[in-house]
C-alpha cells in the first residue's frame, strides 16, 4: 500500500484545495441566516401552536 504511507499522505494532503478566507466567510454568513431564519420558524410555530392550545383551553 504505497498511499499508505508518510509520502502518500503529504501528496495527499498536497492535492486537498482549502477554501479562500473570502468563500469560507460567504458560506458562514449563508450558514448563520439559515440558522436564524430556521430558528424564527420553530419559535413562531410554537407561539402559533401554543396561542390555538390556549384558545382551545387546553394549555
Amino acid at each position: 500500500m504505497k498511499w499508505f504511507s508518510f509520502e502518500g499522505i503529504m501528496n495527499e494532503i498536497k492535492r486537498i484545495r482549502w477554501p479562500s478566507w473570502k468563500d469560507l466567510g460567504e458560506k458562514t454568513g449563508k450558514s448563520l441566516v439559515f440558522i436564524g431564519l430556521f430558528m424564527l420558524f420553530f419559535v413562531l410555530a410554537a407561539l402559533i401552536i401554543s396561542g390555538l392550545l390556549n384558545l382551545l383551553g387546553i394549555a
